[in-house]
């Protein structure tokens, strides 16, 4: 049983009442010693006085004490790490729909690919989790925004379709939109509920060339950090990618570096797929993240459990050995 602390210590001092107990009970035996011995008659002694019953006349008294300690362990609160469901968090699903996702490098292309791993992620999150998806090419648009309903996300992954050029930053920028949109609607007193942008894409930004222009994806990571909002990133492809547009075969190499940048400056992570299955990892791995969180819950329960049947233990074992209650 693994303990990582106690919700209220000072139960503790009950053990006190627990070593009182042990004092007593040697005193006890002591006293009765000591009044045996003075018995004029002995011979007469061994004929009225029962047998005695060695250790075993210990065993109620030892139990009685055992079952104090244990429950004075769970009156003080004991608790323990758990992984439980978050039921307050945004996500917003951030996906790269330029013709680049047309590339077969990824079998059967890279954006069936992205489309199959997406929607195992959004079916497997935690049901209290909002998820909002967003695609983006030369410009980004917001499919769902954050909802706990899964179909809608699922049907729109099913139904992405391919643009031209690659505005990375608008679809960030997109995603902080939607979850302070949804943060305002939401946020009660306990403020707006822990959000994050997964972000996958394949390429390089085109739209604008600068990564640091004011609609840049370096400057909206930097606004995603300033809002604490983390963007995680998944690069996704090869080397070896390439596209046929307009007769000419144009490589569509992934762009590794810039992703790790965006990661960085947001104070997210950057995550590597060059495969179908990799990618399938990555977001089973986010999903495993994001729907659950560490938490200390109470403990206690165990050690009522087990304090309450050495209780049992004790008294029964005194009615066996002794005909009385401890």
């Amino acid at each position: 049983m693994s303990l990582t602390g106690f919700a209220s210590p000072w139960w503790f001092l009950l053990l006190i009442v627990a070593a009182a107990v042990v004092v007593g009970y040697v005193y006890a035996m002591r006293a009765r010693r000591r009044r045996t011995m003075r018995f004029s008659n002995l011979a007469l002694l061994e004929r009225v006085a029962p047998r005695g019953e060695g250790w075993t006349r210990h065993v109620p008294a030892a139990l009685l004490v055992v079952s104090l300690i244990l429950l004075t362990f769970s009156l003080a609160g004991p608790t323990a790490e758990q992984k439980v469901p978050r039921n307050r968090a945004t996500v917003m699903l951030v996906i790269d729909v330029s013709l680049s996702m047309e590339a077969t490098d990824v079998e059967p292309t890279r954006l069936k690919a992205a489309q199959d791993a997406a929607r195992s992620f959004a079916e497997g999150l935690t049901p209290g989790v909002n998820l909002g998806l967003i695609s983006f090419a030369g410009t980004a648009t917001v499919l769902v925004a954050p909802t706990t309903e899964r179909d809608g996300v699922t049907h729109a992954i099913d139904n992405l379709k391919l643009a031209q050029s690659t505005a990375t930053g608008e679809g960030i920028f997109a995603a902080l939109q939607s979850v302070e949109s949804f943060s305002a609607v939401v946020g009660g007193a306990d403020g707006p509920p822990p959000a994050r942008v997964v972000l996958m894409t394949d390429g390089k930004q085109t739209v604008p060339q600068d990564e640091y222009a004011p609609r840049g994806a370096f400057t909206a990571a930097g606004v995603a950090k300033q809002k604490d909002i983390p963007v995680t990133t998944i690069s996704f492809g090869t080397s070896n990618g390439s596209v046929e547009i307009e007769g000419k075969e144009v490589p569509v190499e992934v762009d590794d570096s810039s992703m790790r940048e965006i990661a960085r400056l947001s104070g997210g992570d950057f995550y590597k797929a060059a495969t179908a299955d990799e990618l399938k990892q990555v977001y089973d791995s986010l999903g495993e993240q994001i729907g659950y969180e560490t938490k200390d819950v109470d403990a206690s329960k165990p050690w009522v459990v087990l304090g309450t049947i050495v209780l049992i233990g004790a008294a029964g074992s005194s009615l066996f050995l002794g005909q009385r209650l401890p």
